[in-house]
C-alpha cells in the first residue's frame, strides 16, 4: 500500500486537513506547520492525486504563467521556481511569453475558455486601466501580478519595492566615492512603471546627496538585454562629462555595459563603478563580479502562488487583494 495522507499527518503531528490543506494550498497554513508537513511528505515519499480531486472541485489543475521573454534569465530564474513551487501543491504550469505585445496580454486576462485556474503574469504592455478592467470583468481569472499594479488596489501584486531597490543601489554608489551616477534602462515607451520607479529611486538618492540629476546620463533603451546595454554605455561614454558610475536597471544591461566600458579601455572598479538589479546567476561569473541588488526571488515566487491559491479556492474568487512587497537585499561584488 502506498503512502497516505494520514501517514503524513502522524508523521507531522498534525491534522489530515492540515496536510490537505498544505498540499492544494486551499487555505492559509502557519509557516513552522507547513514546513513540518512538507519534511513529512519529503520523507515519506507521499504523491498525492490531486488531479482527481482538483476535476471534482471543477478545476483543471493547471494555472497560466505569462512572462515577457523565456530568454531572459531573471524571468527564467523565476518561472523555474514557480514551475516547482506550483508541482508542490500538484499544479501543472502553461508558460506563454507575451513579449509585451498589448494583445497578447489581453488574450490572456480574457482567459479564453479557461483551460487555467489563474494567472500569474508580468505585464509590460498594458496599462493600469486595463489591467483593473479585467480584474472586474463577469468571468475574471484568478490573477496574480508581478511587477506594478493599477493603482485602485482591484488585484493581487507581488513585487520588491523598485524606488527603495534604486535608492539603496545609487546610495552604495555614492558611498563608494562617485558624483557622476549615469543610469541606464528607462523605458518611456512601455506601460509598466518599474523603470519609472527606478528612476524616481536614482533621483531620490542623488537629491539626497546634495546632487542634481542630469538627463544626459540618463539612457533609455528599447530592451533590457546585454546588447542594449553595451549601446548604451556607449552613447555616455561619448558625452562629456563621462559617468564615473552606472546603475543599469537589469543585470544583462550591467554586463553589457561593462563589456563596451573594458572595450574602451576603462578599468572597473577603479575607473568606473557599474551596479544591476536581478542578481541573475551570470553576474557573479563576470569578470570581476557585478554588484547587484538582489530580489528574493523564492519569496516572489512562493507568494504569488499562495495569492493565487487563496484566489482560485475562494468562492466566487472573491477573497480582497493583497500587496506584498518583497524584500531585496544589495549583493556587493567587484564591479562596485
Amino acid at each position: 500500500m502506498g503512502v497516505r495522507m494520514k501517514d503524513v499527518a502522524d508523521r507531522a503531528g498534525v491534522s489530515p486537513r492540515t496536510v490537505s490543506n498544505v498540499v492544494s494550498g486551499s487555505a492559509a497554513v502557519a509557516q513552522a506547520t507547513r514546513q513540518r508537513v512538507e519534511a513529512a511528505i519529503a520523507e515519506l515519499g507521499y504523491r498525492p492525486n490531486l488531479a482527481a480531486r482538483s476535476l471534482r472541485a471543477g478545476h483543471t489543475g493547471m494555472i497560466g504563467l505569462a512572462i515577457p521573454e523565456l530568454t531572459s534569465p531573471y524571468f527564467a530564474e523565476i518561472a523555474a521556481l514557480l514551475v516547482e513551487g506550483a508541482r508542490r501543491r500538484g499544479w501543472t504550469v502553461v508558460i506563454e511569453q507575451t513579449h509585451g505585445d498589448p494583445e497578447a496580454e489581453r488574450r490572456l486576462l480574457r482567459g479564453g475558455e479557461r483551460v487555467v485556474d489563474g494567472l500569474i503574469i508580468s505585464p509590460w504592455a498594458l496599462a493600469p486601466s486595463e489591467l483593473a478592467a479585467s480584474s472586474s470583468s463577469a468571468r475574471p481569472v484568478p490573477l496574480v501580478l508581478l511587477g506594478e499594479r493599477s493603482p485602485d488596489d482591484r488585484m493581487d501584486r507581488v513585487a520588491i519595492d523598485n524606488v527603495a531597490a534604486a535608492d539603496d543601489a545609487v546610495t552604495h554608489l555614492l558611498a563608494r566615492g562617485a558624483r557622476r551616477v549615469a543610469v541606464i534602462g528607462l523605458q518611456p515607451h512601455l506601460e509598466n512603471r518599474t523603470a519609472q520607479l527606478r528612476t524616481e529611486g536614482y533621483r531620490r538618492a542623488l537629491h539626497r546627496a546634495g546632487l542634481t540629476p542630469q538627463e544626459s546620463a540618463q539612457i533609455p533603451v528599447t530592451e533590457l538585454h546585454r546588447r542594449d546595454g553595451a549601446q548604451a554605455m556607449s552613447e555616455l561614454l561619448d558625452r562629456s562629462p563621462a559617468p564615473d558610475a552606472v546603475f543599469a536597471f537589469s543585470d544583462e544591461l550591467a554586463l553589457g555595459a561593462m563589456s563596451t566600458a573594458r572595450e574602451r579601455g576603462l578599468r572597473i572598479p577603479e575607473d568606473l563603478l557599474v551596479m544591476g538589479i536581478d542578481d541573475i546567476e551570470d553576474g557573479a561569473f563576470s569578470g570581476p563580479g557585478l554588484t547587484t541588488i538582489a530580489p528574493d526571488k523564492q519569496q516572489i515566487a512562493d507568494r504569488a502562488l499562495q495569492c493565487l491559491a487563496d484566489r482560485i479556492y475562494s468562492p466566487g474568487n472573491s477573497v480582497p487583494p493583497q500587496d506584498l512587497v518583497i524584500p531585496h537585499a544589495l549583493v556587493r561584488r567587484g564591479s562596485a
